[in-house]
């Protein structure tokens, strides 16, 4: 996984690998937070 990327400012962008789930600035947290939902989601389905 490339982390080292030009984004503009304040730009949402967030990444997952494996359990890590991270935004890189405070306007990433609504994406961030989806991901997280969704892996719950997953570990919920799962059992």
């Amino acid at each position: 996984m490339e982390l080292k990327q030009k984004m503009s400012a304040f730009t949402p962008y967030a990444v997952e690998d494996g359990l890590m789930i991270t935004g890189q600035n405070p306007a990433s947290s609504e994406p961030a937070a989806e991901m997280i939902l969704a892996k719950l989601q997953e570990k919920v389905m799962a059992g």
